[in-house]
Protein backbone atom coordinates (compact mmCIF):
# COMPACT_ATOMS: atom_id res chain seq x y z
CA UNK A 1 0.00 0.00 0.00
CA UNK A 2 1.30 3.45 -0.96
CA UNK A 3 1.89 5.59 2.16
CA UNK A 4 -0.70 8.15 0.98
CA UNK A 5 -3.31 5.40 0.62
CA UNK A 6 -3.12 4.78 4.35
CA UNK A 7 -5.12 8.00 4.69
CA UNK A 8 -8.18 6.22 3.29
CA UNK A 9 -7.84 3.30 5.70
CA UNK A 10 -10.97 4.48 7.47
CA UNK A 11 -14.35 2.97 8.18
CA UNK A 12 -16.27 4.76 5.44
CA UNK A 13 -13.89 3.57 2.70
CA UNK A 14 -13.89 0.02 4.04
CA UNK A 15 -17.70 0.04 4.02
CA UNK A 16 -17.83 1.28 0.43
CA UNK A 17 -15.37 -1.46 -0.51
CA UNK A 18 -17.59 -4.00 1.26
CA UNK A 19 -20.62 -2.77 -0.70
CA UNK A 20 -18.69 -2.98 -3.99
CA UNK A 21 -17.39 -6.47 -3.18
CA UNK A 22 -20.93 -7.65 -2.42
CA UNK A 23 -21.80 -6.77 -6.03
CA UNK A 24 -18.47 -8.03 -7.38
CA UNK A 25 -17.69 -4.52 -8.71
CA UNK A 26 -14.29 -2.77 -8.84
CA UNK A 27 -14.63 0.58 -7.05
CA UNK A 28 -12.20 3.48 -6.65
CA UNK A 29 -11.88 6.84 -4.91
CA UNK A 30 -11.12 9.30 -7.72
CA UNK A 31 -10.51 12.89 -8.70
CA UNK A 32 -10.21 15.84 -6.39
CA UNK A 33 -10.32 13.83 -3.19
CA UNK A 34 -7.25 11.82 -4.22
CA UNK A 35 -5.47 15.00 -5.31
CA UNK A 36 -6.21 16.63 -1.98
CA UNK A 37 -4.89 13.61 -0.07
CA UNK A 38 -1.48 14.30 -1.59
CA UNK A 39 -1.77 18.04 -0.97
CA UNK A 40 -2.89 17.59 2.63
CA UNK A 41 -6.14 19.46 1.98
CA UNK A 42 -9.33 18.45 3.75
CA UNK A 43 -12.45 17.60 1.77
CA UNK A 44 -15.88 16.29 2.81
CA UNK A 45 -16.89 15.47 -0.78
CA UNK A 46 -15.67 12.04 -1.91
CA UNK A 47 -16.14 10.76 -5.47
CA UNK A 48 -16.23 7.05 -6.26
CA UNK A 49 -16.14 5.38 -9.66
CA UNK A 50 -17.16 1.79 -10.20
CA UNK A 51 -16.76 -0.36 -13.28
CA UNK A 52 -20.49 -0.95 -13.69
CA UNK A 53 -23.43 0.80 -12.01
CA UNK A 54 -22.46 3.39 -9.44
CA UNK A 55 -26.08 3.69 -8.38
CA UNK A 56 -26.18 0.06 -7.25
CA UNK A 57 -23.12 0.56 -5.03
CA UNK A 58 -24.72 3.69 -3.55
CA UNK A 59 -27.86 1.70 -2.74
CA UNK A 60 -25.78 -1.08 -1.20
CA UNK A 61 -23.71 1.24 1.01
CA UNK A 62 -26.88 2.97 2.19
CA UNK A 63 -28.24 -0.38 3.40
CA UNK A 64 -24.94 -1.28 5.09
CA UNK A 65 -24.70 2.05 6.93
CA UNK A 66 -28.37 2.00 7.82
CA UNK A 67 -29.70 4.75 10.04
CA UNK A 68 -28.28 8.17 9.26
CA UNK A 69 -27.47 7.52 5.60
CA UNK A 70 -29.54 9.45 3.05
CA UNK A 71 -29.60 8.34 -0.60
CA UNK A 72 -30.37 10.52 -3.63
CA UNK A 73 -30.43 8.89 -7.06
CA UNK A 74 -30.11 10.85 -10.33
CA UNK A 75 -30.98 8.23 -12.95
CA UNK A 76 -30.81 10.64 -15.88
CA UNK A 77 -27.13 11.22 -15.08
CA UNK A 78 -26.34 7.72 -13.87
CA UNK A 79 -25.16 9.07 -10.51
CA UNK A 80 -26.13 8.79 -6.87
CA UNK A 81 -25.26 10.65 -3.69
CA UNK A 82 -25.14 9.33 -0.16
CA UNK A 83 -25.04 11.84 2.67
CA UNK A 84 -23.73 10.44 5.91
CA UNK A 85 -22.98 12.69 8.86
CA UNK A 86 -20.73 15.46 7.47
CA UNK A 87 -19.72 13.47 4.37
CA UNK A 88 -21.11 13.55 0.84
CA UNK A 89 -20.31 10.40 -1.14
CA UNK A 90 -20.83 10.60 -4.90
CA UNK A 91 -21.09 7.42 -6.98
CA UNK A 92 -20.93 7.01 -10.75
CA UNK A 93 -20.15 4.25 -13.19
CA UNK A 94 -17.01 4.52 -15.32
CA UNK A 95 -17.77 6.38 -18.55
CA UNK A 96 -16.37 7.30 -21.90
CA UNK A 97 -17.43 10.56 -23.55
CA UNK A 98 -17.62 12.13 -26.98
CA UNK A 99 -18.52 15.72 -27.83
CA UNK A 100 -20.32 17.75 -30.48
CA UNK A 101 -18.64 20.91 -31.73
CA UNK A 102 -21.43 23.22 -30.55
CA UNK A 103 -21.87 21.87 -27.03
CA UNK A 104 -19.85 20.96 -23.94
CA UNK A 105 -22.46 18.35 -23.00
CA UNK A 106 -20.95 14.97 -23.82
CA UNK A 107 -22.48 11.87 -25.31
CA UNK A 108 -21.88 9.38 -22.49
CA UNK A 109 -21.40 5.61 -22.73
CA UNK A 110 -20.33 2.98 -20.24
CA UNK A 111 -16.57 2.59 -20.17
CA UNK A 112 -13.56 1.20 -18.36
CA UNK A 113 -11.65 2.82 -15.51
CA UNK A 114 -9.02 3.86 -18.05
CA UNK A 115 -11.72 5.53 -20.18
CA UNK A 116 -13.01 7.37 -17.13
CA UNK A 117 -9.64 8.66 -15.99
CA UNK A 118 -8.59 9.72 -19.51
CA UNK A 119 -11.68 11.96 -19.88
CA UNK A 120 -10.78 13.98 -16.78
CA UNK A 121 -9.50 17.51 -17.10
CA UNK A 122 -5.99 17.33 -15.62
CA UNK A 123 -3.52 14.65 -14.63
CA UNK A 124 -3.66 15.69 -10.99
CA UNK A 125 -7.40 14.90 -11.06
CA UNK A 126 -6.97 11.63 -13.01
CA UNK A 127 -5.78 9.37 -10.19
CA UNK A 128 -7.74 6.62 -8.44
CA UNK A 129 -7.32 4.48 -5.31
CA UNK A 130 -8.98 1.07 -4.99
CA UNK A 131 -11.32 0.46 -2.04
CA UNK A 132 -12.02 -3.21 -2.78
CA UNK A 133 -10.69 -5.56 -0.10
CA UNK A 134 -8.43 -7.27 -2.62
CA UNK A 135 -6.04 -4.46 -3.54
CA UNK A 136 -7.30 -1.86 -1.03
CA UNK A 137 -5.16 1.27 -1.32
CA UNK A 138 -3.69 0.48 -4.75
CA UNK A 139 -3.10 3.71 -6.69
CA UNK A 140 -3.95 3.92 -10.38
CA UNK A 141 -1.91 6.75 -11.89
CA UNK A 142 -1.55 6.14 -15.61
CA UNK A 143 -0.98 9.83 -16.42
CA UNK A 144 1.69 10.57 -13.76
CA UNK A 145 -0.52 12.79 -11.64
CA UNK A 146 1.61 12.19 -8.55
CA UNK A 147 4.69 13.38 -10.41
CA UNK A 148 2.84 16.47 -11.65
CA UNK A 149 1.73 17.24 -8.10
CA UNK A 150 5.35 17.03 -6.96
CA UNK A 151 6.42 19.31 -9.81
CA UNK A 152 3.44 21.63 -9.35
CA UNK A 153 2.28 21.30 -12.94
CA UNK A 154 -1.15 21.57 -14.56
CA UNK A 155 -1.50 19.53 -17.76
CA UNK A 156 -4.14 17.44 -19.48
CA UNK A 157 -4.10 13.61 -19.63
CA UNK A 158 -4.69 13.61 -23.40
CA UNK A 159 -4.13 16.07 -26.25
CA UNK A 160 -4.89 19.50 -24.72
CA UNK A 161 -6.41 20.83 -27.95
CA UNK A 162 -9.00 18.06 -27.88
CA UNK A 163 -9.53 18.43 -24.11
CA UNK A 164 -10.19 22.17 -24.31
CA UNK A 165 -12.15 22.12 -27.55
CA UNK A 166 -14.44 19.38 -26.20
CA UNK A 167 -15.13 21.22 -22.95
CA UNK A 168 -13.87 24.83 -23.01
CA UNK A 169 -14.74 25.30 -19.33
CA UNK A 170 -11.60 23.27 -18.65
CA UNK A 171 -9.57 26.30 -19.75
CA UNK A 172 -11.09 28.30 -16.90
CA UNK A 173 -10.51 25.38 -14.55
CA UNK A 174 -6.84 25.24 -15.56
CA UNK A 175 -6.46 28.90 -14.62
CA UNK A 176 -8.41 28.37 -11.41
CA UNK A 177 -6.31 25.39 -10.27
CA UNK A 178 -3.09 27.22 -11.15
CA UNK A 179 -4.30 30.11 -8.98
CA UNK A 180 -5.59 28.09 -6.03
CA UNK A 181 -2.61 25.71 -5.89
CA UNK A 182 -0.02 28.17 -7.23
CA UNK A 183 0.99 25.60 -9.86
CA UNK A 184 2.35 26.30 -13.35
CA UNK A 185 0.33 25.42 -16.44
CA UNK A 186 2.59 23.37 -18.70
CA UNK A 187 3.63 25.52 -21.74
CA UNK A 188 2.11 23.07 -24.27
CA UNK A 189 -1.12 23.07 -22.28
CA UNK A 190 -1.17 26.87 -22.02
CA UNK A 191 -0.52 27.24 -25.73
CA UNK A 192 -3.55 25.03 -26.35
CA UNK A 193 -5.64 27.38 -24.19
CA UNK A 194 -4.52 30.27 -26.40
CA UNK A 195 -5.43 28.35 -29.54
CA UNK A 196 -8.85 27.38 -28.22
CA UNK A 197 -9.74 30.56 -26.30
CA UNK A 198 -12.55 31.46 -28.72
CA UNK A 199 -14.34 28.23 -27.76
CA UNK A 200 -15.20 29.84 -24.42
CA UNK A 201 -18.17 31.42 -26.23
CA UNK A 202 -20.22 28.21 -25.79
CA UNK A 203 -19.85 28.34 -22.00
CA UNK A 204 -22.53 30.11 -19.96
CA UNK A 205 -21.63 33.22 -18.00
CA UNK A 206 -22.83 31.48 -14.84
CA UNK A 207 -20.22 28.72 -15.27
CA UNK A 208 -17.50 31.26 -15.98
CA UNK A 209 -18.40 33.36 -12.96
CA UNK A 210 -18.32 30.27 -10.74
CA UNK A 211 -14.67 29.78 -11.72
CA UNK A 212 -13.92 33.50 -11.32
CA UNK A 213 -15.34 33.46 -7.80
CA UNK A 214 -12.97 30.61 -6.90
CA UNK A 215 -10.07 32.56 -8.39
CA UNK A 216 -11.08 35.61 -6.35
CA UNK A 217 -11.20 33.55 -3.16
CA UNK A 218 -7.65 32.28 -3.71
CA UNK A 219 -4.70 33.54 -1.63
CA UNK A 220 -3.19 35.46 -4.59
CA UNK A 221 -6.00 36.22 -7.07
CA UNK A 222 -3.73 38.15 -9.44
CA UNK A 223 -2.21 34.86 -10.66
CA UNK A 224 -5.51 33.92 -12.29
CA UNK A 225 -6.22 37.32 -13.83
CA UNK A 226 -2.73 37.46 -15.37
CA UNK A 227 -3.21 33.99 -16.84
CA UNK A 228 -6.61 34.99 -18.22
CA UNK A 229 -5.02 38.03 -19.87
CA UNK A 230 -2.03 36.17 -21.30
CA UNK A 231 -4.21 33.32 -22.62
CA UNK A 232 -6.56 35.65 -24.51
CA UNK A 233 -9.53 34.57 -22.40
CA UNK A 234 -9.87 37.87 -20.53
CA UNK A 235 -10.63 39.85 -23.71
CA UNK A 236 -13.50 37.45 -24.37
CA UNK A 237 -15.02 37.05 -20.89
CA UNK A 238 -14.33 40.49 -19.37
CA UNK A 239 -13.31 43.01 -22.07
CA UNK A 240 -13.75 46.05 -19.80
CA UNK A 241 -11.01 44.74 -17.52
CA UNK A 242 -8.72 43.81 -20.41
CA UNK A 243 -9.00 47.39 -21.72
CA UNK A 244 -7.16 48.62 -18.63
CA UNK A 245 -3.93 47.03 -19.84
CA UNK A 246 -1.29 49.19 -21.48
CA UNK A 247 0.56 52.48 -21.12
CA UNK A 248 0.14 55.47 -23.41
CA UNK A 249 2.97 58.00 -23.69
CA UNK A 250 2.62 61.65 -24.69
CA UNK A 251 5.62 64.00 -24.69
CA UNK A 252 7.66 61.43 -22.85
CA UNK A 253 5.14 61.05 -20.03
CA UNK A 254 3.25 57.82 -19.52
CA UNK A 255 0.63 56.84 -16.98
CA UNK A 256 0.99 53.64 -14.97
CA UNK A 257 -0.44 50.42 -16.35
CA UNK A 258 -3.81 50.40 -14.63
CA UNK A 259 -4.34 46.67 -15.15
CA UNK A 260 -1.22 45.67 -13.23
CA UNK A 261 -1.80 48.39 -10.65
CA UNK A 262 -5.27 46.94 -10.10
CA UNK A 263 -3.87 43.45 -9.58
CA UNK A 264 -1.42 44.79 -7.00
CA UNK A 265 -4.30 46.46 -5.16
CA UNK A 266 -6.31 43.22 -5.37
CA UNK A 267 -3.49 41.17 -3.84
CA UNK A 268 -2.96 43.81 -1.15
CA UNK A 269 -6.62 43.54 -0.19
CA UNK A 270 -6.47 39.72 -0.30
CA UNK A 271 -3.67 39.80 2.27
CA UNK A 272 -5.94 41.70 4.64
CA UNK A 273 -9.44 40.34 3.98
CA UNK A 274 -11.23 37.15 2.91
CA UNK A 275 -14.27 39.23 1.88
CA UNK A 276 -14.58 38.25 -1.78
CA UNK A 277 -16.81 41.25 -2.54
CA UNK A 278 -14.22 43.66 -1.16
CA UNK A 279 -11.81 41.90 -3.53
CA UNK A 280 -14.24 42.57 -6.39
CA UNK A 281 -14.30 46.19 -5.27
CA UNK A 282 -10.51 46.24 -5.53
CA UNK A 283 -10.61 44.64 -8.99
CA UNK A 284 -13.12 47.22 -10.26
CA UNK A 285 -12.06 50.33 -8.36
CA UNK A 286 -10.35 51.87 -11.42
CA UNK A 287 -12.54 50.24 -14.08
CA UNK A 288 -13.50 53.64 -15.56
CA UNK A 289 -9.95 54.84 -16.10
CA UNK A 290 -9.86 53.84 -19.79
CA UNK A 291 -13.07 55.83 -20.35
CA UNK A 292 -11.87 58.89 -18.42
CA UNK A 293 -8.23 59.02 -19.53
CA UNK A 294 -7.28 62.46 -20.88
CA UNK A 295 -4.06 64.30 -21.62
CA UNK A 296 -3.78 67.81 -20.14
CA UNK A 297 -0.79 69.90 -21.25
CA UNK A 298 -0.65 71.51 -17.81
CA UNK A 299 -0.73 68.45 -15.55
CA UNK A 300 -0.25 65.41 -17.79
CA UNK A 301 -2.54 62.39 -17.66
CA UNK A 302 -5.84 62.74 -15.82
CA UNK A 303 -8.69 60.39 -14.94
CA UNK A 304 -11.23 62.89 -13.62
CA UNK A 305 -14.31 61.41 -11.91
CA UNK A 306 -13.26 57.84 -12.69
CA UNK A 307 -14.64 56.79 -9.31
CA UNK A 308 -18.13 58.18 -10.00
CA UNK A 309 -18.26 56.94 -13.58
CA UNK A 310 -16.91 53.57 -12.44
CA UNK A 311 -19.69 53.29 -9.87
CA UNK A 312 -22.26 53.90 -12.62
CA UNK A 313 -20.67 51.12 -14.68
CA UNK A 314 -21.00 48.48 -11.94
CA UNK A 315 -24.68 47.51 -12.48
CA UNK A 316 -24.12 46.98 -16.21
CA UNK A 317 -20.94 44.98 -15.63
CA UNK A 318 -22.66 42.81 -13.01
CA UNK A 319 -25.55 42.15 -15.40
CA UNK A 320 -23.20 41.23 -18.23
CA UNK A 321 -21.09 38.96 -16.02
CA UNK A 322 -24.15 37.38 -14.35
CA UNK A 323 -22.93 38.52 -10.95
CA UNK A 324 -25.64 39.08 -8.32
CA UNK A 325 -27.74 42.23 -8.73
CA UNK A 326 -28.38 42.63 -5.03
CA UNK A 327 -26.72 44.11 -1.96
CA UNK A 328 -23.39 42.60 -3.04
CA UNK A 329 -23.50 44.69 -6.20
CA UNK A 330 -24.43 47.83 -4.23
CA UNK A 331 -21.56 47.17 -1.84
CA UNK A 332 -19.04 46.93 -4.70
CA UNK A 333 -20.55 50.05 -6.24
CA UNK A 334 -20.05 51.89 -2.95
CA UNK A 335 -16.41 50.79 -2.73
CA UNK A 336 -15.75 52.00 -6.28
CA UNK A 337 -17.47 55.35 -5.74
CA UNK A 338 -15.85 56.13 -2.38
CA UNK A 339 -12.34 54.76 -2.87
CA UNK A 340 -10.91 58.22 -3.61
CA UNK A 341 -12.53 59.98 -0.65
CA UNK A 342 -10.08 59.05 2.12
CA UNK A 343 -7.12 59.84 -0.14
CA UNK A 344 -8.55 63.25 -1.00
CA UNK A 345 -9.14 63.91 2.70
CA UNK A 346 -5.52 63.11 3.44
CA UNK A 347 -4.33 65.40 0.63
CA UNK A 348 -6.72 68.30 1.31
CA UNK A 349 -6.64 68.22 5.09
CA UNK A 350 -8.76 66.30 7.55
CA UNK A 351 -11.69 68.49 8.60
CA UNK A 352 -14.43 67.37 10.98
CA UNK A 353 -17.06 68.12 8.34
CA UNK A 354 -15.40 65.97 5.69
CA UNK A 355 -14.91 63.11 8.12
CA UNK A 356 -18.58 63.24 9.16
CA UNK A 357 -19.64 63.03 5.51
CA UNK A 358 -17.35 60.08 4.87
CA UNK A 359 -18.68 58.21 7.90
CA UNK A 360 -22.28 58.82 6.86
CA UNK A 361 -21.72 57.81 3.22
CA UNK A 362 -19.69 54.69 4.02
CA UNK A 363 -21.81 53.53 6.97
CA UNK A 364 -20.89 50.09 8.28
CA UNK A 365 -18.55 49.58 5.34
CA UNK A 366 -16.07 52.24 6.45
CA UNK A 367 -13.53 49.69 7.73
CA UNK A 368 -13.59 47.80 4.41
CA UNK A 369 -13.21 51.08 2.54
CA UNK A 370 -10.11 51.93 4.55
CA UNK A 371 -8.63 48.50 3.76
CA UNK A 372 -9.15 49.21 0.06
CA UNK A 373 -7.71 52.71 0.29
CA UNK A 374 -4.57 51.56 2.06
CA UNK A 375 -4.18 48.79 -0.51
CA UNK A 376 -4.44 51.40 -3.29
CA UNK A 377 -1.14 53.02 -2.27
CA UNK A 378 1.20 51.18 -4.63
CA UNK A 379 3.87 53.78 -5.39
CA UNK A 380 7.49 52.63 -5.78
CA UNK A 381 8.47 55.72 -3.76
CA UNK A 382 8.81 54.36 -0.22
CA UNK A 383 8.75 57.81 1.38
CA UNK A 384 5.50 58.64 -0.43
CA UNK A 385 3.92 55.37 0.68
CA UNK A 386 5.04 55.90 4.27
CA UNK A 387 3.68 59.46 4.28
CA UNK A 388 0.29 58.38 2.92
CA UNK A 389 -0.05 55.51 5.38
CA UNK A 390 0.86 57.77 8.31
CA UNK A 391 -1.78 60.25 7.16
CA UNK A 392 -4.30 57.41 6.90
CA UNK A 393 -3.52 56.58 10.53
CA UNK A 394 -4.27 60.19 11.46
CA UNK A 395 -7.52 60.02 9.50
CA UNK A 396 -8.45 56.76 11.21
CA UNK A 397 -7.89 58.33 14.63
CA UNK A 398 -9.99 61.35 13.66
CA UNK A 399 -12.77 59.06 12.41
CA UNK A 400 -12.78 57.11 15.68
CA UNK A 401 -13.00 60.33 17.69
CA UNK A 402 -15.90 61.75 15.66
CA UNK A 403 -17.72 58.42 15.55
CA UNK A 404 -17.46 58.09 19.33
CA UNK A 405 -18.86 61.61 19.75
CA UNK A 406 -21.47 61.83 17.00
CA UNK A 407 -22.48 58.17 16.34
CA UNK A 408 -22.77 58.80 12.62
CA UNK A 409 -22.63 55.30 11.15
CA UNK A 410 -25.86 54.68 9.22
CA UNK A 411 -27.00 58.13 10.36
CA UNK A 412 -30.14 59.77 9.03
CA UNK A 413 -31.08 63.43 9.72
CA UNK A 414 -33.54 63.80 12.64
CA UNK A 415 -36.03 65.48 10.28
CA UNK A 416 -37.05 63.37 7.28
CA UNK A 417 -38.85 64.12 4.03
CA UNK A 418 -42.25 63.04 5.36
CA UNK A 419 -42.11 65.53 8.22
CA UNK A 420 -41.09 68.29 5.81
CA UNK A 421 -44.06 67.54 3.52
CA UNK A 422 -46.51 67.40 6.43
CA UNK A 423 -45.19 70.60 8.00
CA UNK A 424 -45.45 72.68 4.84
CA UNK A 425 -48.27 70.86 3.06
CA UNK A 426 -45.93 69.90 0.23
CA UNK A 427 -46.10 66.98 -2.14
CA UNK A 428 -42.93 65.18 -3.21
CA UNK A 429 -41.01 67.90 -5.04
CA UNK A 430 -37.54 69.46 -5.50
CA UNK A 431 -38.27 71.85 -2.62
CA UNK A 432 -38.52 68.93 -0.19
CA UNK A 433 -35.07 67.79 -1.32
CA UNK A 434 -33.65 71.32 -0.98
CA UNK A 435 -34.83 71.62 2.62
CA UNK A 436 -33.74 68.06 3.52
CA UNK A 437 -30.25 68.52 2.01
CA UNK A 438 -29.83 71.85 3.80
CA UNK A 439 -30.59 70.20 7.15
CA UNK A 440 -28.24 67.30 6.42
CA UNK A 441 -25.38 69.56 5.35
CA UNK A 442 -25.78 71.92 8.27
CA UNK A 443 -25.58 69.07 10.77
CA UNK A 444 -22.58 67.46 9.05
CA UNK A 445 -20.83 70.84 8.87
CA UNK A 446 -21.36 71.26 12.60
CA UNK A 447 -23.53 74.38 12.19
CA UNK A 448 -26.64 72.72 13.66
CA UNK A 449 -26.85 70.25 16.54
CA UNK A 450 -27.81 66.70 15.71
CA UNK A 451 -31.14 66.90 17.57
CA UNK A 452 -34.71 67.00 16.36
CA UNK A 453 -35.39 70.33 18.05
CA UNK A 454 -32.42 72.08 16.42
CA UNK A 455 -33.07 70.45 13.04
CA UNK A 456 -36.76 71.43 13.14
CA UNK A 457 -35.94 75.05 13.90
CA UNK A 458 -33.39 75.12 11.07
CA UNK A 459 -35.96 73.55 8.74
CA UNK A 460 -38.37 76.44 9.39
CA UNK A 461 -35.62 78.96 8.66
CA UNK A 462 -34.54 77.34 5.39
CA UNK A 463 -38.14 77.03 4.24
CA UNK A 464 -38.87 80.67 5.04
CA UNK A 465 -35.74 81.74 3.10
CA UNK A 466 -37.28 79.90 0.12
CA UNK A 467 -40.73 81.43 0.58
CA UNK A 468 -42.29 78.31 2.08
CA UNK A 469 -44.26 78.45 5.34
CA UNK A 470 -45.97 75.91 7.60
CA UNK A 471 -49.60 75.13 6.91
CA UNK A 472 -52.04 76.24 9.60
CA UNK A 473 -53.48 73.16 11.26
CA UNK A 474 -57.18 73.67 12.07
CA UNK A 475 -58.52 72.24 15.33
CA UNK A 476 -61.37 70.02 14.20
CA UNK A 477 -62.80 69.82 17.71
CA UNK A 478 -63.05 73.60 18.01
CA UNK A 479 -64.53 73.83 14.49
CA UNK A 480 -67.22 71.33 15.44
CA UNK A 481 -68.26 73.49 18.39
Amino acid sequence: MHPIAKKIDKKVFRLVGEAADSLNRPCYVVGGYVRDLFLGRHSKDIDFVSVGSGIEIAEAITKIIGKGAHLNVFKNFGTAQVKYRSLELEFVGARRESYRRDSRKPIVEDGSLEDDLSRRDFTINAMAISVNENGFGTIVDKYNGVEDLDNKIIRTPLDPDITFSDDPLRMMRAVRFATQLQFDILPDTFDAIKRNASRISIISKERIVDELMKIMASPTPSIGWKLLLDSGLLHLIFPALAQMKGVEIVRGRGHKDNFYHTLTVLDNVAKQSDNVWLRWGALLHDIAKPATKRWDDRVGWTFHNHNFIGAKMIPRLFREMKLPLNEKMKYVQKMVELHMRPISLVEDGVTDSAVRRLLVDAGDDIDDLMVLCRADITSKNEDKVRRFLENFDILRQKMDEIEAKDKLRNWQPPVDGLEIMQTFGLKSSPMVGIIKDAIRNAILDGDVENTHEAAHAFMLKVAADNGVYPVIQSNTDETAK
